[in-house]
């Protein structure tokens, strides 16, 4: 790249990190391409679940999150993103022009960036100690600096949302196109580089307290303190914005990273819930019985405590630089 701008492997090495972020059954539905002085962030829809995600909400919101992760890898390698969001209407694939500054990273940087390969989606029980005030308040500001509302889902709205989680599953395992899509992305075989692997797909009931998980593929991974399942204190925050359009969904993906890195560096367990809002009824039960019709439900991320003497989770696979990245034709 030009003089004034990251060299090529600084540029790799903080979309390595990128491509760690969260996406809709780790389906990394996202590519890249490196110009002269900027780097494009596309959604890719040939990775789309039409099955699970019919309205491509769960795509864009993944490529949100990587696009906030890649934010967060700059930053603390010396360089600020300055991001241009859906910067051409006439390809709405299109989703980010990002440039780089130099700045001088701060410790803030550099340990939000170490929290991005310790990060992991925990599907397993949380234990019985709430998340205290302090915490949740902390997540919700992450949320706000990205530009969306976050609260924590109590009371009868929890119970509301508890029905609309009940609600979507039942709908979508009535349908053979969703089933299959399961199928294809969860209980992955070992060398897949997406997909969820049965070593991160807890063994046996998902019913944890009140709160019923999606049914994957079956898995292989142990819960510890099985005794814990009726006591967990996880808190569901439900992340929202004002519209509910492209770029309402890509500002919520990067709230979605901002928070589940937070969390991650505060010691939390963490884990997003899209389920309830891949079904538009559901969706809008979300909104008006959860929400108050106020503003769009976008994402809920369950946070708590991991169960004591829980063990590490494996990271789950990624595809490689070379099959996300190209380089953009020079005119």
């Amino acid at each position: 790249m030009d003089r004034g701008q990251p060299d090529e492997n600084t540029v790799r090495a903080a979309l390595a990190l990128a491509c760690r972020a969260p996406s809709v059954h780790n389906s990394q539905p996202w590519r890249w391409e490196l110009g002269a002085r900027s780097l494009h962030l596309y959604a890719d829809r040939t990775r789309a679940l039409p099955g699970v995600d019919p309205l491509g909400a769960d795509l864009v919101v993944s490529c949100g999150a990587a696009l906030h992760h890649l934010r967060v890898g700059l930053a603390a390698l010396g360089w600020r993103a300055v991001v241009h969001r859906l910067p051409n209407p006439g390809e709405p694939d299109h989703l980010a022009a990002v440039e780089f500054v130099a700045r001088e990273p701060g410790e803030p940087h550099v340990a939000l960036a170490a929290a991005i390969p310790r990060r992991r989606t925990d599907r397993r029980v949380f234990s019985s100690w709430r998340v205290p005030d302090e915490i949740v308040g902390q997540l919700v500001k992450r949320a706000q600096e990205q530009g969306v509302e976050a609260h924590e889902v109590t009371g009868r709205a929890r119970s509301e949302l508890l029905v609309a989680i009940g609600k979507a599953a039942a709908v979508q395992e009535a349908d053979p196109a969703y089933r299959a899509e399961l199928r294809e992305w969860s209980g992955v075989y070992p060398g897949a580089s997406a997909g969820v692997p049965a070593a991160n797909i807890p063994v046996g009931s998902r019913q944890y307290g009140d709160l019923r998980l999606r049914e994957f593929a079956p898995g292989e991974l142990a819960q510890t303190d099985r005794a814990l399942i009726a006591e967990d204190a996880g808190s569901l925050l439900l992340l929202s914005t004002s519209s509910d359009d492209t770029l309402s969904r890509l500002r919520a993906g990067e709230a979605t990273s901002a928070v589940l890195l937070e969390a991650t560096a505060a010691g939390l367990a963490s884990c997003p819930l899209s389920q309830p809002l891949e079904v538009v009824e559901t969706r809008d039960l979300v909104r008006d019985q959860v929400l108050g019709g106020s503003t769009c439900p976008q994402l809920v991320l369950r946070v708590g405590w991991g169960a004591f003497n829980a063990d590490p989770l494996p990271a789950t696979p990624r595809r490689p630089l070379v099959d996300v990245l190209t380089r953009q034709e020079q005119p």
